[in-house]
């Protein structure tokens, strides 16, 4: 089983929060909580606050040691545009990025997509053999 949190229009960067999920991507939950409870950068608090979130939208699970981050992204969003005073008169472009985040996390067991691609997958094999 799958669960998702996503979180949409974060003022962060979208290149510094992908630093954070690169360390999380494929380990399992409770090492990515450890991961980033100690790591330096400010990004990780909201990785975090998103990372719970995706595990406690998996309430159908009785356990939670066997959760897995399967997959992190980071997607650009709106780019808030100021201007900043320049030299000589002139003005400077500001761009204050946004970011959205999307967590999924699963427990590893066998989708039923994954169990019906197989079924065909072994009855085009069948009828190759034949």
């Amino acid at each position: 089983m799958e669960a998702k949190a996503t979180t949409k229009f974060v003022r962060y960067t979208p290149r510094k929060v992908n630093q954070v999920l690169a360390l999380i991507r494929n380990k399992k939950v409770e090492k990515a909580f450890e991961i980033l409870s100690f790591l330096p950068k400010s990004a990780a608090v909201l990785v975090k606050k998103v990372l719970k979130s995706a595990t406690a939208n998996a309430v159908k699970l009785e356990d939670y040691s066997g959760l897995k981050v399967k997959e992190a992204w980071v997607g650009n969003g709106p780019i808030l545009k100021r201007m900043r005073a320049g030299s000589k008169g002139r003005s400077m472009p500001i761009k204050k990025r946004t970011v959205h985040l999307t967590i999924v996390v699963t427990d590893g067991s066998v989708s039923a997509e994954k169990i019906k691609k197989k079924a065909v997958k072994n009855e085009i094999e069948v009828k190759k053999a034949e």
